[in-house]
């Protein structure tokens, strides 16, 4: 969320943000329930005060009859606030959903367009394989390679169900061991957070796109399943699996205030990530591209309020993500997200994608996001400054590795005409008996 003050001062330059991210937003319609929410939070202070006033008058009353005039004008005042407070309450509710949809004023240089065909290449880096043979796709390498099962993950776990088996099991272990290592080397606390978590770390971190769960619109699953209190009662608490573990590692510092002096605060996470994809339906149907369940290795920063070592430390951590593509041996490229594409409470966003052979098409391996202090705010994270001034943190985050795709670019990148595949050099640390080459058993 952003600070009502700052809307109220930036009304034209919010709503242009709005424009510009094609939401259907109106901040007029904002201020109007803020101004009679505000004007009425004061009548029922004053009458709070007139009530105050009454009970001190009720105490020094000189006779019975002045008191029993006293009480009348009491009642009145208590009358007149409890008709007004239902009102109130009504207008807290508008006004948090409609602040919920407010969005970050994106960086004036991200380009203005609607959706993911309007997103800017920035570069290309990395030699696309040429192969003296037609290449196959990731279905049929890791089907002929006996390394994926994707009928009996179907039958098991429905659509969009896998297994790895073997090799491919070891492969996507050793990219995540490769990418946890890694992120250790530049510095970053690791971390296993909870995968099961409540409503508000969802909330906060903006993974709802109203104030509460919405399974019409979120791609988050529900657990249905009643969890027990330490004193054994069932909990009231919802429970959400993660898509990733950002909002887990955001949470951690929920309702905290930090000191300066730990600022910038850097931390991975390897988590399993489940997403029901409601909105992806029927794209991308077969194979590993596009599934509920995998496991990736997240980073998140958590930084003070200053915009431009904001934009310093994401370009840090997306080129910690062009390494670990380089590393692979994969070509890949890097796009500025369009404004209609970057999601409402993003400042500036930036996508990875490797080349996929067998596939013919670039695929979204990673995606690095700024959002300022728009979900500090909603998860209530300050830091007290060097002049002990309280701020809210800056709050980034970037995928350093999921399982699926960069698995993926590798089978499909790296396939030998006998239809094996050779395991990246930096990989078979990793890999069983460093092992270099994955063969038909």
């Amino acid at each position: 969320m952003l600070d009502i003050k700052y809307i109220r001062d930036n009304t034209d330059k919010v709503q242009k943000a709005a424009d510009n991210k094609f939401l259907d937003f109106k901040v007029e319609e904002l201020l109007s329930v803020d101004g009679e929410r505000v004007a009425l939070m004061q009548e029922i202070e004053e009458l709070k005060a007139q009530k105050n006033e009454v009970n001190n008058k009720i105490k020094n009353a000189d006779s019975d009859e002045e008191r029993q005039k006293i009480i009348a004008s009491g009642k009145e005042i208590k009358e007149k606030t409890e008709k007004l407070e239902p009102r109130l309450k009504e207008l807290q509710q508008e006004f948090m959903e409609l602040m919920v949809r407010v969005p970050t004023v994106a960086a004036d240089d991200v380009p203005v367009g609607k959706d993911e065909n309007e997103n800017v290449v920035v570069y290309e880096k990395g030699d696309k394989p040429e192969f003296d043979f037609t290449p196959k796709d990731h279905i049929v390498i890791g089907t002929d390679l006996d390394i994926i099962d994707f009928d009996r993950g179907a039958k098991v776990a429905g659509y969009r169900g896998y297994y790895l088996k073997g090799d491919g099991a070891a492969l996507t272990m050793a990219l995540m061991m490769y990418a946890l290592h890694k992120m250790i080397a530049k510095g970053f606390s690791p971390m296993i957070p909870p995968t099961l978590v409540k409503e508000f770390a969802l909330f906060g971190s903006g993974y709802f796109k109203g104030t509460q769960y919405d399974q019409t619109e979120d791609e988050i699953y529900q657990v249905a399943t009643k969890t027990k209190e330490a004193d054994g009662k069932d909990s009231k608490e919802k429970k959400f699996l993660v898509g990733t573990a950002e909002p887990s590692l955001l949470a951690y510092y929920a309702g905290e205030v930090l000191d300066e002096s730990q600022l910038p605060m850097k931390l991975c996470g390897y988590s399993q990530c489940y997403r029901s994809e409601i909105g992806s339906y029927g794209k991308d149907t077969k194979g590993m591209y596009r599934v509920h369940e995998f496991m990736k290795i997240e980073q998140v920063v958590i930084a003070k309020a200053d915009i431009d070592e904001s934009e310093k430390l994401q370009q840090e951590m997306v080129a910690i993500s062009e390494e670990i593509h380089a590393e692979l041996g994969l070509s890949y490229r890097k796009l500025a997200i369009c404004t209609g594409d970057m999601g409402t409470g993003k400042y500036r966003m930036f996508d990875l994608e490797a080349w996929m052979p067998g596939l013919d098409k670039w695929g979204e391996t990673g995606s690095a996001s700024n959002f300022l202090d728009w979900q500090s705010r909603r998860l209530n994270v300050k830091y007290k400054d060097k002049d002990g001034k309280k701020k809210h943190v800056y709050m980034l985050n970037n995928t350093v590795l999921p399982s699926p795709r960069p698995f993926i670019a590798i089978l499909e990148n790296f396939q030998q005409s006998d239809g094996s595949v050779v395991i990246p050099e930096v990989l078979r640390p990793y890999m069983p008996g460093g092992k270099s080459i994955i063969k038909k058993t």
